[in-house]
């Protein structure tokens, strides 16, 4: 029942740190990690797994968000909307190698859907940010760096 909850927290954990919700993931990774009670590689997939699916959530988000564009409660101005936009088509699908960034990662996911990246190239790219972030974050707490 313990190791359950572990990865159940752990997957919700890095599924809401993927999506625009507040939450962060690294800590219950590090903790759990510290905590040496299941194999560290199930725990880094379960965390890409959940922070890949939330990005996933993103990226869907994105592509329904034109339909609320107009609303006065949007909370993108069109400008900045545009300057995302104009940014991402800069720098294209590869910019979502960046996807794991603290900073902007979640807001490369929705921009990916509002252009309409395709999900496979999303998936691919996203995957390999996100569980790399993942894997270095193990080896540095392992001390196996």
């Amino acid at each position: 029942m313990i190791d359950l909850a572990a990865y159940g927290g752990l997957f919700l954990a890095a599924f809401g740190a993927a999506t625009i919700l507040p939450f962060q993931s690294e800590p219950v990774l590090v903790g759990l990690l510290l905590a040496g009670g299941q194999p560290p590689w199930l725990l880094v997939l379960v965390a890409s797994i959940g922070n890949v699916l939330g990005a996933v959530v993103n990226w869907v988000l994105g592509r329904w968000i034109h339909r609320w564009r107009d609303h006065p409660r949007f909370p993108v101005t069109p400008p900045q909307l545009a300057k995302a936009e104009a940014w991402y088509r800069r720098w294209g699908c590869w910019s979502l190698l960046l996807s794991w960034a603290p900073l902007g990662g979640d807001a490369l996911t929705v921009i990916a859907g509002v252009l309409r990246e395709p999900l496979w190239i999303f998936l691919v790219l996203v995957t390999i940010a996100k569980t790399g972030r993942y894997v270095a974050l193990a080896l540095l707490t392992l001390g196996l760096t």
